[in-house]
């Protein structure tokens, strides 16, 4: 199957619904873009390898694996997205000792930060992006996160989202994809994501 490079476009979040993150991964011959919901920590985690001059006090825990990697002479050669599974997305890190290959299950989240900080490619399967991807542009509504919004009103963003998730469920196929349509035009790729993920478990 056919593989597609692709990278950190950057972390989006909904200014309304604090702590709703959706990590937006670009082609990079392309235009098409995948936004992957990820957690508070995950996305504190990328943001910080993306932002070179930010340097915490004392190692995430990608740092630390990286560090401990690194000391045993292992090496993460590239991340690749392998199987998107009821909304939820698979990869495998690719790492090198000693010239031997190993492949490493990993959640999407952790192998993209690790990606970043070895500065290693990410893979896609072009038929995963067919899928779950978008081709609308994404524009200036991706912002950088200050620190004290990943923690702000998370369990909160929680709860509003498992009751968005039930209710969505209670909607008709047509009310869905109008829905999605919608919300890829007015970029809000969280709920797009959300929608998507319905759809694609309706066709079961």
């Amino acid at each position: 199957m056919k593989l597609v490079k692709i990278n950190v476009k950057g972390i989006s979040y909904s200014e309304t619904q604090t702590g709703a993150y959706a990590l937006i991964l670009k082609e990079a011959e392309g235009d098409r873009k995948l936004p992957i919901i990820i957690g508070v920590f995950e996305a504190q985690s990328i943001a910080i390898a993306l932002e070179h001059e930010i340097k915490p006090t004392r190692p995430l825990t990608h740092d630390l694996f990286k560090s401990f990697a690194e000391r045993f002479s292992i090496v993460v050669k590239q991340v690749i997205i392998q199987k998107l599974v009821d909304g939820v997305f698979y990869a495998s890190l690719i790492c090198e000792r000693d010239k031997i290959e190993e492949i490493i299950d990993s959640r999407t989240s952790d192998a993209i930060a690790l990606a970043l900080r070895y500065k290693a490619p990410i893979f896609i399967y072009d038929s995963i992006l067919k899928k779950a991807g978008f081709t609308t542009a994404v524009s200036s509504r991706e912002k950088k996160v200050s620190k004290d919004k990943w923690i702000a009103g998370f369990d909160t963003e929680q709860n509003e989202k498992k009751k968005e998730i039930k209710d969505l469920k209670k909607l008709s196929i047509s009310k869905l994809k109008n829905m999605l349509i919608t919300s890829v035009a007015n970029e809000d790729y969280e709920k797009a994501a959300r929608l998507r993920d319905e759809l694609s478990n309706r066709k079961r």
